[in-house]
């Protein structure tokens, strides 16, 4: 439980967003651990069991919940009834891959997390699916229930809510930083 309790709880709290459930949730994995205690002991993966079973239980407490949810592609312009994708966004932000040089490497991520955190949870959860558990689109999109295209402007509206809060965030940490 030591070796793997904190990659379990970064799992399911990237998914979640919340810490109060990502805990609860943390904990009903290694209760499942427990129960396939013979399994997990002479597996090869143990560590890749765990995260699929964080990411399984909190997409499934994600699914329960899904009515709080407020998808994109469920949101139109008011007026909007054609069906276009006039208000598709673009990509206006470019991160510098130099922004968080003189940052070490907790700050940095420190920083990411904090601004994936704030990021609304049909974003955030898309890109942890993603960019963190490696996804396929196909396998997100029938995970979540939603369309292939959905999944896709989710992540694409979600990495430009991201460089923005990044881009804002940037500065504020480097000037703090003593020289």
């Amino acid at each position: 439980m030591h070796a793997y309790q904190d990659m379990v709880y970064s799992t399911v709290v990237r998914l979640l967003g919340r810490d109060e459930q990502a805990e609860d949730i943390a904990q009903e994995v290694f209760l499942k651990a427990y129960e396939n205690f013979g399994m997990l002991q002479t597996s090869a993966t143990p560590g890749g069991w765990l995260k699929t079973v964080a990411t399984n239980l909190s997409l499934n407490y994600l699914s329960r919940y899904r009515k709080r949810w407020s998808f994109f592609s469920e949101i139109r312009r008011q007026g909007d009834n054609d069906g276009s994708d006039a208000d598709e966004p673009v990509v206006d932000v470019a991160v510098p891959d130099t922004l968080f040089d003189e940052l070490a490497a907790a700050e940095r991520a420190a920083i990411v997390e904090q601004a994936l955190a704030e990021l609304p949870d049909q974003q955030r959860i898309a890109l942890v699916l993603y960019h963190f558990e490696e996804m396929a689109y196909a396998d997100i999109a029938r995970r979540l229930d939603v369309s292939l295209a959905k999944v896709k402007i989710d992540i694409m509206r979600g990495r430009n809510a991201l460089a923005k809060a990044l881009v804002q965030e940037a500065p504020a940490e480097l000037a703090s930083k003593p020289s």
